[in-house]
């Protein structure tokens, strides 16, 4: 049975109160009229100023229409923020009507100017498969910039008194997440500036990546499929082959369906058939200004 609005508790009458005045500000931010938004959202201007003034018992439905017609998203309307700043409203309208490409550029020129390393912190952290070179070139980065490497499976490894093998053997992939998480948060805490070469999975945590990109530089170092192999084999590791009669399959499935995650990265360095010092170089020219400041010139901390 449908509640009176006259009988709504507190919490729901708050609601509908910043529901209002969102509703309001946005119309008047888009210089419309309550007739105009009336006339796009084909819903009634008497009804619509019962809305503004909370005291609309609105429908999804309608709601969904209000929002439409003020060219934003419903979630928008609902969150439960109530302090949100003209500007926050205005930068939010400006990136939704942004490409993939323009938010990873929009991205990066906030990262540039807003994030830790702003105030102090110089971290840079390499995603990507196994192969692709994130050890290698962490390593020659870290000297580069005189900063401390971490590896982030030795800080797992040595959380957790095992061998990454073993730690799956009794743990499960579950408990290697649980420990991976805890290690990157473990870095993040004693190291201000460093170079992290975390593993090939991390990705698959949204939340982790979420905390690296907020957190460190993030580059994602990749290659082809048959390069991958070719590495991982040279190095010893004789993994992606056993047990797995199609491993290149399987190697082309799993990048396919951790790139949309990879390309969240701040910056992309392709090694194919590239020399590590061509690598090398190309990650330095992508490092913002702040996290090159310490980089040795000449053998000399610059």
């Amino acid at each position: 049975m449908a509640t009176h609005p006259s009988s709504a508790t507190p919490e729901p009458a708050g609601l509908l109160t910043r529901l209002g005045s969102r509703v309001r500000s946005l119309r008047q931010r888009r210089g419309m009229t309550r007739k105009s938004l009336a006339m796009h959202s084909c819903v009634s201007e008497r009804y619509l100023a019962e809305l503004e003034q909370g005291r609309g018992n609105i429908s999804i439905a309608l709601l969904g229409r209000v929002a439409k017609a003020l060219q934003i998203e419903l979630s928008h309307l609902l969150r439960a923020e109530e302090n949100q700043s003209p500007e926050q409203s205005l930068l939010e309208e400006l990136i939704r009507g942004l490409s993939p490409e323009e938010h990873k550029a929009a991205l990066r020129m906030l990262y540039e100017r807003f994030s830790p390393p702003a105030r102090g912190k110089r971290r840079v952290a390499l995603i990507g498969l196994r192969g692709a070179g994130k050890t290698t070139l962490g390593k020659l980065l870290a000297e580069q910039l005189s900063l401390p490497f971490v590896r982030l499976v030795g800080v797992i490894e040595g959380l957790a008194g095992m061998s990454v093998s073993e730690i799956f053997s009794l743990s499960g992939e579950a408990g290697y997440r649980r420990l991976e998480e805890q290690a990157l948060m473990e870095t993040l805490r004693r190291s201000e500036s460093c170079v992290i070469d975390t593993g090939g999975s991390i990705v698959a945590a949204p939340d982790v990546l979420d905390v690296l990109l907020t957190t460190c530089f993030v580059i994602w170092v990749k290659t082809y499929p048959e390069q991958y192999m070719q590495r991982v084999i040279e190095q010893g590791d004789l993994r992606p082959m056993l047990n797995h009669p199609n491993a290149m399959a399987n190697l082309r499935r799993l990048l396919a369906e951790r790139e949309p995650s990879y390309s969240r990265a701040h910056a992309v360095i392709d090694t194919s058939d590239k020399s590590v010092d061509d690598s090398l170089a190309e990650i330095l020219t992508t490092l913002p200004e702040k996290i090159r400041a310490g980089q040795q010139s000449n053998g000399a901390v610059g």
